[in-house]
């Protein structure tokens, strides 16, 4: 399933939503949510919601393959940000106007620099040729992966160039009720966003590998499709989080006919996340990463070659995946 994530584009919220002020311990700090009414969005109404196609929303960082040096390449998530002085100023306006659609830019003045190979990312606002930043003042973009990058060492570990390969989660094709984890090529990728899970992403909310032995995977956006999913109604939906097995996940993504999204995250409902337990982590898993198809020798410590030593294995929970080092 092929399919542009939220970076791409701003994602709506299923239901009109509104803010609450949260007691806070701290008089200093004030807390506030953004909480879930019960009134359906009109985006999602104008999308016709009722026919989209509810996945799972899964808890990582957002990726994106696309070209880079004439091959696929991995590309990480970094948004360019206005200085503090733009932003002071950019805060004192949106706390005399509430509209930040009003407030004036200057791109090349405001905004920190970014490294040369930054790109914006797609579908964003242009004017004159420059992309807009979004309502919280920053624009969204890319940075190519490179081989053992220190900073992004963790998106590099599930990359590997040489084969032109990358370390993907999804169903099983021919038994839905079993996820698979195989190396894919990038080209198949190209245009895809993705999501990048593993120990040490987002503080590892599905209890994958060890801090002696960190495991990561790109999962596809729209890759989970919800196969029972709830009513689309806020007490029906609550439920469905509380109660099913299927809804033990971080919030729903629902690809709509017309190519929007429309979004549901937990904290929407005033629930929690993450959770002990989680759908992901707990369905049965197979490895499918034949490490003799390739006309390159993988180095013994990468993902690559241990999971090449589990080929053709199953696990009952994708979270029981230890390797033998």
């Amino acid at each position: 399933m092929s399919r542009l994530g939220s970076v791409q584009r701003k994602v709506p919220c299923l239901f009109v939503t509104q803010v609450k002020e949260e007691p806070s311990a701290k008089r200093e700090r004030q807390s506030f949510k953004v909480l879930a009414t019960e009134t359906i969005n009109r985006k999602a109404l104008d999308a016709d919601i009722y026919n989209a196609i509810p996945t799972e929303k899964v808890d990582g960082t957002c990726c994106y393959v696309t070209t880079y040096k004439g091959q696929p390449y991995l590309w990480a998530r970094l948004d360019r940000k206005p200085n503090k002085l733009s932003e002071k100023r950019f805060k004192r306006f949106l706390y005399s106007m509430e509209d930040s659609k009003e407030f004036i830019w200057n791109i090349e003045e405001d905004f920190r620099p970014v490294p040369e190979c930054w790109i914006p990312a797609k579908e964003i606002q242009q004017s004159s040729g420059n992309p807009l930043p979004d309502e919280n003042g920053h624009i969204p973009g890319w940075v190519p992966v490179e081989k053992n990058s220190k900073q992004y060492r963790w998106h590099s570990s599930v990359v590997n160039y040489e084969a032109e390969i990358a370390l993907i989660l999804k169903c099983h094709a021919d038994d839905p009720g079993r996820l698979e984890i195989s190396s894919v090529p990038l080209s198949d990728l190209l245009e895809q966003t993705l999501e990048l899970i593993g120990t040490n992403i987002n503080a590892n909310p599905y209890g994958l590998g060890s801090k002696k032995h960190p495991l990561h995977l790109l999962v596809p956006h729209g890759a989970f499709e919800i196969k029972n999913p709830p009513m689309l109604k806020h007490s029906d939906i609550l439920s469905w989080f509380e109660s099913c097995t299927e809804g033990k996940i971080e919030g729903i993504v629902w690809h709509c006919n017309d190519g929007h999204l429309i979004k549901l995250h937990r904290h929407h409902l005033g629930m929690c996340w993450p959770i002990p337990e989680t759908y992901l982590n707990s369905q049965p898993v197979v490895i499918a990463v034949n490490g003799t198809k390739y006309d390159c020798d993988f180095e013994p410590k990468c993902l690559f070659n241990h999971f090449s030593k589990l080929d053709g294995q199953r696990f009952s929970r994708l979270k029981d995946i230890k390797f033998d080092v």
